[in-house]
Parts: C-alpha cells; structure tokens; sequence
C-alpha cells in the first residue's frame, strides 16, 4: 500500500513534470502509464505486500533524515522497527542492485530498521486524521494484520476495538519469535504507537464459544463491523506412515510441536530439552526452535528437511546466523515413523531418504521418496515445526472456507457472513509478517469502503521535478555491508540478548549509497535532443539506447525496446530504465540539457467531494 500524501492540494489529470517545469515542480497523474513505470522500475516497492516507498526511506537515510526514513516507512508497514528486524525480504530478491553483473542486492531490510534506531529518542509522529464516522468496528486477534487494521481504522474515524485472547498485545510477533530476534520493548513500543491514536485494546478476551468467551455473534450486534484476523493458532500435524495425523506426537514425551513449544514459553513456561535435539520443518520457527534449543542447552541439534537449504522460506542471513550457532541443517529426508525404547520413552526418529523433483506451484521443489531407503536417528528431543494452520472452532456461525481451510473473502475482504471480514494469515494461511500488514491495510480500507458507502480515498502517481543526479557512479562500487552481530560465546546461552546489534550512523548510510534509487526516472525530450551521442559514450552501461520504435502494451506502459544501429533508422534516442542505474553521467553531460529527471511515488490521495 502506497504512502498517503498529506502535503500537496488535490490535482489530477497531469502525466507527468516536464523538463521545462520550475525546480520542484509536483503533477499528480491518473495515467495507467505511470503507474506501469512505478510498478516495473522500481521492483522493491512492487514486490512488498505493503507497498513500501524503499528508495524514499532509502534516500532520506543518505540525508541523515532518520526521523523522515521511518515516518515514510510506517505510513506504509506501520512496525518499522518489528519488520526491520524479522521481516522476509521479498524486496531485496528483486532489488535491481541484485542483479546479473550488479552485484549483490541492497540491505533494505536492515536500513528500515537504521530509521528506527537512528531517529531522535524525541521523534514526533505524523498521522492524518479524519473525523470521527460514528462507526464501530471490533477485531479479533493483535497481530500484525489486526494491528495494521486497527491503525488505519482508527485514523479514518472509527471506534475500534481489539480483542485480543493473550495478555499481552502482538500475536505470534510476541509469543512466537524469540526475544534474541525481536526484543519486546521494540515491538510494545511500536504496538502502542500504532494503538494509541484511541484504539480500544482488550486483552485477555476470547471470542468463542466456550465458558466466559464472548460469542461472535455478540460482536455482530455490538459493532458495525468485525474482522477476523486470529491468524494460524494451531499446528500443522504431523503425517506418518502408520499414523496418518500424527497422533503419537502428543503421546510420547520428549515430542513437540515448535508452534505450541514456541508459544508456551513465551507464555512463562520452563522449557527443557534433552542434550540431542531435532527439529523437523523448514521455515523461520523451525530455525527458532533450533536455535532455543541450543540456548537451553542442547549439545547437538539438526534440522531435517524435506528438500535442501536452498529452497527453504527464509533469509539467507537466519540460515548463517543458525549455522553459527552450531545448527546443523540435514536435507532430503521426510520423518515416517516415531520409536521408543522398551521403557516407552522416546528413543529416535525414522525417516526415509528424498530426492528432489520438479518445481510446485509456489517455487519450491517436490522431495520424492526413494524407495527402500529409511533410517533413523537417535535423539532426546523432537521438535516438529511444518506449519500452522487456522482454526475455525471459535466461530458460532460458518463462514465459507477455500480448498484449504481457510476462510474466503471478496474482493473488499468480507467473508459469507455479512459485515464480518477477514484478514492476514486467517485467509491467506501461514504466511509472513509483511504479507500480514500489508493485507491488513488492505482490508481497513475495504472496510472503510463498506461503511461509508463509497471509497474515500484512491491511489495516484507523484511526480516531482528533480533538479540534479541524487547518486554517484562512485557508489555503485560500494561492497554490501553485512549486519554487526553479538559474539557467539554470548548469545549461545542468552534467550534475551539481541542477536543483529544494527549498523550504526556510518554504515546506514554507507549502505544506503548503494540504492539505485529507482524511482527516479531519467528520459530524453526528443523534440530538443540533438542526436549527438555524448550521453551514449558516456553511458557506464548499456542504458541509452537509438530505438526506431517502443512496444505500446494493453495497460498504456511500455514494453521492448526496438533498438537500431542504423541512423536513418533512429526515432528517438530512448533511456532504458531496465538498465539505467541514474548516476547522472548522461544528464552532466548533455549539451542542450534535454535530459530531465523526475521522482516517481505511488500515493494514497483523498477523493474529491
């Protein structure tokens, strides 16, 4: 979801600011093709389930405007300093410094959380506020997407209030990631951000069916609106060859789910494991699991996968730092059985032998059993983490469910019952933090579409006229700089302290030299270029091009450039923002000055009445 533009008077119908526009200069566009130019020249931000402006955060950073790089960024996510610390990064697997020959991609992820720890202890916040609806809604679950909602619910005008089961707010952003990932002053602070514009917080409560819940249909008549964002509070069972649901997993001490484990430490729970201790599953609990497990003691613990490391859900840098701390990760194996040893006390874990197979739909490969081939390892402890799933159980009425189980929304988030939505995990299933927020917002203003009987606010393109190249070519040779972390020796035997320390002033801004910044968009006039080649001979890539045409596609943006070598052929001589790196070398360069730059951002503006 783009950042909602506070500052600039509503106009509309411009395409874009000229070359010839006074420094500054700010049209708003409606035009399907500048929305196309956002949404392909600058992948990080399309790639973000919340429409994060990364190169603005980024470029704020460069100025050593803290405060302005997390306000940019919590107009989008809203838990900056959470998602800077545990998000996914889908961004920095598009980010076009990753690319072949670009070299390695920018740490996005750990700049977003340099705004948060570098902003002024006295940072003020911005929000833009409507004025009250007389509207109430309630939401069922404090994750991150009953979070997200409740902001954006409560700055349209709303009454909200969250009912929430633990006693503390943050879902499993508070009871199921360690401390040494995601420390519980950030993440309440951030929480109380988010709320403290008069959301009304319940915790505690639990919407059900059971003695002292509150029944949902309660909440139907109390409330103009209810959304459901309880997200996947149960584990995903484990099938064995004997055992198609996994019922010996709750039978045999020394097995866990990691879910339940996870949770009911953060709960208050003494947790123990044994001094072997494995943990089937291949995503971020998983890891967490393991890496408890070392933290309370554990000699020897493996991770098993069905496939490799390679294809597994999580970053790149989890993987190290578990590494580091002396997991072991052991691929292409399925468990199928589950042993003890006369005693009846567990004994060892049976599995048998993959290989891998073609790809799934999700980018994953198939692991496919090799015949003949079980084996078995001895350990103490079992930590069977592959998955959550929801639950439905709490509910007193149906709501239609999609093949797997999870609830089924409309287009505006609702599900089959009337004025009840739903959002985050609870519909897309076990997902990722950012995916949460970003659905969550979503769905608010779905809601805030339903109530007030009309859309209140829609997106646009900003452009502003840029005056001069905002990079150096110098930078595009900056090495990335990897997180600073505790010592080993430290960590290893401490479930509280901080593993990534975060990069402090110099190495923000370091990295934050290395941005692209994509959004910026270079383009010659051709009615006053001379065709004189300056900007190609001093092109560093292959970026400007001679076209004797450009693909027009059905949405109005452009498509392939249809390059020639032959002049009598030439029909404009075309930047190719596929390639462009805007280090400005063409724009110093260029005798008529025919070559303009403006910064393109995708924002929320108000309808006009």
């Amino acid at each position: 979801m783009a950042a909602y533009d506070r500052n600039e008077p509503s106009r509309t119908g411009a395409r874009d600011a000229g070359p010839h526009d006074g420094p500054g200069a700010v049209h708003y566009s409606d035009d399907p093709r500048d929305f196309g130019w956002v949404r392909e020249n600058v992948p990080c931000q399309t790639a973000c389930p919340a429409g994060t402006d990364i190169p603005a955060y980024i470029w704020a950073i460069m100025q050593d405007k803290h405060g302005l790089s997390y306000e940019i960024n919590r107009e989008a996510n809203v838990l900056p300093g959470v998602l800077g610390r545990i998000c996914s990064r889908p961004c920095e697997d598009q980010c076009r410094h990753g690319w072949p020959g670009n070299g390695e991609p920018v740490s996005i992820c750990h700049l977003k959380r340099s705004a948060a720890d570098l902003k002024d202890r006295g940072h003020r916040l911005n929000e833009s506020l409507y004025s009250p609806s007389g509207k109430k809604v309630a939401i069922v679950g404090s994750g991150p997407a009953g979070v997200a909602a409740a902001h954006d619910l409560s700055l349209m005008g709303h009454d909200v209030t969250l009912f929430e089961r633990e006693e503390q707010a943050g879902g499993m952003l508070n009871y199921g990631i360690p401390e040494f990932r995601l420390p519980r002053d950030v993440l309440h602070e951030e929480i109380h951000n988010a709320l403290r514009l008069g959301v009304d917080l319940k915790t505690g409560v639990t919407i059900g069916n059971g003695p002292g819940e509150t029944p949902l249909a309660e909440l139907r008549q109390g409330f103009d609106a209810v959304l459901l964002a309880t997200g996947c509070m149960a584990a995903t069972e484990l099938p064995l060859r004997d055992d198609a649901k996994g019922g010996a997993v709750d039978q045999i001490e020394g097995i866990e789910y990691g879910f339940d484990f996870l949770l009911e430490m953060h709960r208050g729970a003494a947790k123990t494991v044994g001094k072997r201790v494995a943990v089937v599953g291949a995503g971020f609990t998983a890891l967490d699991c393991a890496r408890v497990a070392r933290r309370l003691g554990a000699e020897d613990v493996t991770i098993h996968l069905r496939t490799t490391e390679e294809y597994i859900p999580v970053t790149k840098d989890e993987i190290l730092e578990a590494k580091r701390e002396n997991v072991a990760m052991l691929g292409l194996r399925t468990p199928v059985g589950l042993h003890s040893d006369a005693k009846g006390e567990f004994r060892s874990v049976e599995f048998v032998q993959n290989r891998l197979g073609g790809w799934r739909d999700n980018g994953r490969r198939k692991a496919i059993a090799i015949e003949g081939s079980e084996f078995e390892i001895e350990c103490d402890t079992l930590l069977v983490a592959i998955g959550q799933r929801t639950d439905h159980g709490f509910l007193d009425d149906d709501v239609t469910l999609d093949s797997w189980k999870n609830a089924n929304t409309d287009d505006a988030g609702m599900t089959s019952l009337e004025g009840v939505f739903a959002a985050g995990d609870y519909v897309k299933g076990a997902s990722t933090v950012i995916e949460a927020v970003g659905q969550g917002r979503e769905v608010a203003m779905g809601i805030d579409t339903w109530l007030m009987g009309k859309p209140r606010r829609k997106q646009s393109v900003r452009i502003e006229q840029v005056t001069e190249p905002l990079r150096e070519r110098a930078f595009d040779f900056i090495p990335r700089n990897h997180m600073p972390t505790e010592e080993i020796e430290e960590r290893s035997v401490n479930l509280l302290q901080e593993v990534e320390k975060g990069y402090d002033d110099g190495l923000a801004k370091e990295e934050a030299k290395r941005c692209y910044l994509c959004n910026l968009n270079y383009k010659i006039d051709v009615d006053n270029c001379i065709y004189c080649r300056a900007c190609i001979e001093v092109a560093p890539k292959n970026c400007i091009k001679m076209v004797d045409g450009i693909e027009i596609k059905p949405d109005g943006t452009y498509g392939v450039l249809h390059e020639t070598s032959e002049w009598d052929h030439v029909g404009a001589i075309w930047i190719d923002n596929n390639e462009c790196i805007r280090c400005g070398a063409c724009y110093n360069v260029c005798p008529t000055k025919c070559i303009s730059i403006t910064r393109n951002q995708l924002v929320m503006r108000e309808f006009e009445e």
